[in-house]
């Protein structure tokens, strides 16, 4: 429960810190479209309007630098230092390497949140983390497997 809860609050200020991004960039795109669909009714022709263009693009790539450095910054680095992050640390639970039962180093928890995070865009991540439920002896998520950790008490 504590370690669920964690995620939560974790993945709601990730969310929020994208959200700051994603809502201006979206609303700036469907105006965007918005202006696209209304010359398109305007010049009487039937024509296509691509959603994704040069201008929408953009805001999509902005949005998803904004989520991979506020995952670098909330997540991968806090985990790297301290083994754990905001919602880990308040649930009194932490990431540890399954070996060394150190914090674990860099690469290994950028591995860990990017198995969790793209995933979880793909709502596959949810069978993902809810793996931990039946995995045995150590009970790891995909996240943890692909990157060697398991979660414990602090």
């Amino acid at each position: 429960g504590r370690r669920l809860a964690a995620r939560l609050l974790d993945t709601v200020v990730l969310g929020a810190v994208t959200a700051a991004a994603a809502v201006p960039l979206g609303m700036k795109a469907l105006d965007h479209v918005d202006a696209k669909i209304e010359a398109a009714k305007l010049s009487g022709r039937t024509v296509t309007v691509w959603l994704i263009d040069g201008t929408t693009a953009v805001h999509l790539g902005i949005v998803l630098a904004v989520l991979l450095l506020a995952g670098v910054l909330l997540e991968v680095l806090p985990t790297v230092k301290w083994g754990r992050t905001l919602g880990k640390r308040l649930m009194g639970v932490e990431v540890r390497d399954i070996e060394a039962h150190e914090a674990p180093g860099f690469g290994a928890a950028l591995r860990r949140w990017l198995v969790y995070c793209v995933p979880g865009l793909l709502v596959v991540g949810a069978v993902g983390v809810l793996w931990c439920l039946f995995d045995k002896p150590w009970r790891q998520c995909w996240h943890d497997k692909a990157a060697h950790t398991f979660v414990a008490a602090a």
